[in-house]
């Protein structure tokens, strides 16, 4: 008889923060598979549990596990931290059961629990930076050409998307997003407002407010766990704050206050 497999996002990585269905899914399943790192933001959650815990670069092998845990009658909590839809194993769970040919409607029991993301959590904490249209990018290059993120950097530069940036470095990617930077500088004043966060709703946090004429003074700040925000034409900073405006001003004559 087949089990359910939940696919859950678990948000930044404070408890406060995750939905409480994230909790109640945790709870009711027996088995938990995750990316170490993973695992460990819900320890506490996790006591009497089967657990099999994966390196980073095991996604595939942490996708077939799940799956046939799942249909030998587990209930099977894949997490990650974040939203498992935004970069993480949703799709990839997808797709290995469409090439098994299952039937969502009378197949495994599938559901995606989503979770907070950086691109939220990390607004969150510096201001009002998503107000209008933005673009999310990877610069992770492991399973997208460079040449494919750079026409998408180019794009959403040209657009004036404000741009939110997943995996912004690494030990041995450095170049991205210096490139990236220099193609922002096309489009965008040096002083345009960019946020590095690291480490979000974690002890180890830290939040750095710098523009794009500086940000390669503050590679130290970046890794795999760094989001970058990098404002539009019309975002501005306010006692380091990162607000990018609506527009309810210009079309209500609202009045500062004081």
């Amino acid at each position: 008889m087949a089990g359910k497999l939940y696919i859950v996002g678990v948000g930044p990585g404070h408890h406060d923060h995750m939905t409480f269905r994230a909790k109640e899914v945790i709870t009711e399943s027996d088995t938990i598979v995750g990316y170490e790192t993973y695992v460990n933001l819900v320890q506490d959650l996790i006591g009497g549990k089967t657990v099999y815990r994966y390196a980073m670069t095991q996604e595939v092998e942490r996708a077939r596990q799940c799956i046939e845990l799942a249909e030998s009658g587990k209930i099977v909590s894949l997490v990650s931290s974040g939203d498992p839809g935004i970069y993480g194993m949703a799709g990839l769970i997808y797709e290995t059961l469409a090439e098994g040919g299952w039937n969502p409607k009378d197949g495994l029991p599938v559901e995606i629990v989503p979770g907070v993301s950086a691109l939220n959590s990390c607004a969150s904490i510096i201001g009002s930076p998503l107000m209008t249209d933005f673009a999310v990018l990877s610069m992770s290059d492991l399973l997208v050409p460079w040449e494919i993120i750079q026409k998408r950097v180019e794009a959403a530069a040209a657009g004036d998307f404000v741009i939110v940036i997943y995996n912004p470095a690494s030990k041995k990617r450095i170049h991205q997003l210096q490139d990236t930077r220099k193609m922002l500088l096309k489009y965008r004043r040096p002083g345009t407002p960019v946020a590095i966060i690291k480490g979000a709703f974690r002890e180890s946090e830290t939040i750095v407010m710098t523009d794009l004429e500086h940000l390669p003074e503050h590679s130290d700040k970046l890794g795999m766990i760094s989001t970058v925000i990098i404002g539009n034409s019309s975002t501005y900073t306010y006692k380091d704050l990162m607000i990018n405006p609506r527009g309810y001003k210009s079309k209500y004559n609202l009045e500062a206050k004081n």
